[in-house]
């Protein structure tokens, strides 16, 4: 399943359905457990989008922070540094921020399953 972001004055957004619901969950949004069943729908209005964005970037950094934190504990311990996800949360939500912040810019909502 994927999530398909829409709004009028940007390009689709489409993410596959575990890397949406966890940006969903991050900027608040309640995220059914199966959205095949339910067909979840949605809407970010351009007044909730300023407090989005600043959660997405805090997760950046928390995630971030803790990655290198976590390089600099195995190599202290001298064990080889831990693997990642080899795309951060960065790399997937740097779309939908930009997304966010053209529709902040023109008023314009942002959906999902319609």
């Amino acid at each position: 399943m994927l999530y398909k972001f829409k709004s009028k004055n940007t390009g689709d957004v489409i993410m596959l359905q575990p890397n949406g619901r966890r940006i969903l969950q991050i900027i608040g949004k309640e995220v059914p457990e199966d959205i095949t069943t339910t067909g979840e729908k949605g809407i970010i209005l351009p007044e909730q989008m300023p407090a989005a964005v600043a959660a997405l970037e805090a997760a950046i950094a928390r995630e971030e922070a803790d990655q290198k934190a976590a390089v600099a504990e195995a190599l202290a311990r001298h064990e080889p540094a831990p693997h990642f996800e080899s795309i951060s949360l960065r790399q997937r939500a740097l779309p939908f921020i930009e997304m966010l912040q053209r529709c902040m810019e023109d008023g314009s909502d942002v959906v999902w399953g319609v």
